[in-house]
């Protein structure tokens, strides 16, 4: 089937098939998995122009809504966390569709910008887990207690008769003002700086806005690595927060679109809804067999494609 807007010609089932493939295990490690869809449309499909970013963005919007809704009905949505994130990104997002549309619609310049991007994202994983692997000694009761958590979720969830009638353990926002936010969750106090929630997310949002990934794959680790939140309670706010964003950014590219009567700016909706159909599935079943695969190599799996596909893009650079 030939897609007009994206310039490419793909049998009808490949989309939704590579979506549903990537969401499956991008999803047990808590992202959508746009970041790894856009360098699949760009090295195997040839989808290259300025669209292509609106496009994924149009993924998360059809994908993501069936995990939000998982984390707001088990408690674990962190209402002012999440208002934060999309208030911060979202006029980074407009930041960034404007800077992918008039600097970065050569091909070659935003491959340059995307590997980077990639490459950042993946060795920070590497790090963070080599680290991990490195100190796990010392930090055997911390994952212990994270442990004792999921075992709650999933033995409350999937036998309610053992609840006794109490609900699951749920987020309680002890605090929120103009300089810090602070949260409870399960006997654990969080307590973090406003100003530096928002600044991360402005800054993801214009990374997000350029790459077409709203930013949620960007922001998750860093809220749990440099704030310490757990990520049973950023996940959400960060699947909101690329949802809202990629919403806006799907709108702005559509808006901006007439403006550039010789580009490719707005979204491919068949080809994005294809992807989005596909990932859907995907994450529904990712986030059921997640306990049956080791955290660790899911994200061993997943730096490991992020920093081959990074190099590829900065060497294709260097070449061209």
């Amino acid at each position: 089937m030939f897609f007009e807007t994206a310039g490419i010609e793909v049998a009808l089932w490949i989309p939704p098939l590579v979506a549903f493939t990537i969401s499956l295990f991008t999803s047990m490690g808590g992202v959508s998995g746009a970041f790894l869809l856009l360098p699949f449309q760009m090295s195997f499909l040839g989808y290259v122009n300025p669209s292509v970013s609106a496009t994924n963005q149009l993924f998360n919007i059809v994908a993501i809504p069936s995990g939000v809704y998982r984390y707001c009905k088990e408690g674990r949505m962190v209402w002012p966390l999440t208002g934060v994130v999309v208030t911060a990104t979202l006029p980074g997002v407009f930041i960034g569709a404007v800077v992918r549309v008039a600097y970065l619609p050569d091909p070659r310049h935003f491959k340059l910008f995307a590997g980077a991007v990639l490459l950042s994202i993946g060795c920070k994983m590497i790090f963070e887990l080599a680290r991990k692997t490195a100190g796990r000694a010392g930090k055997a009761n911390s994952e212990k207690r994270f442990q004792d958590v999921v075992r709650t979720y999933r033995t409350l969830s999937t036998n309610p008769q053992k609840s006794n009638g109490n609900p699951l353990p749920a987020v309680n926002v002890t605090h929120f003002n103009f300089k810090r936010l602070g949260y409870t969750f399960y006997g654990e106090s969080f307590d973090v700086s406003l100003w530096g929630i928002f600044s991360l997310s402005f800054i993801v949002g214009i990374v997000g806005g350029i790459y077409g990934i709203g930013g949620g794959s960007i922001i998750a680790p860093f809220f749990v690595t440099y704030f310490g939140l757990p990520v049973y309670t950023v996940a959400g706010a960060a699947l909101m927060g690329t949802f809202v964003t990629s919403v806006a950014g799907v709108v702005f590219y559509q808006a901006i679109a007439p403006f550039y009567p010789n580009l490719s700016v707005a979204p491919d909706w068949l080809l994005g809804i294809l992807f989005g159909l596909g990932g859907m599935v995907g994450m529904y079943l990712g986030a059921r067999l997640q306990k049956f695969v080791p955290a660790r190599f899911i994200k061993w799996l997943l730096a490991g494609i992020l920093v081959f596909t990074a190099a590829k893009y900065i060497v294709e650079f260097i070449r061209a």
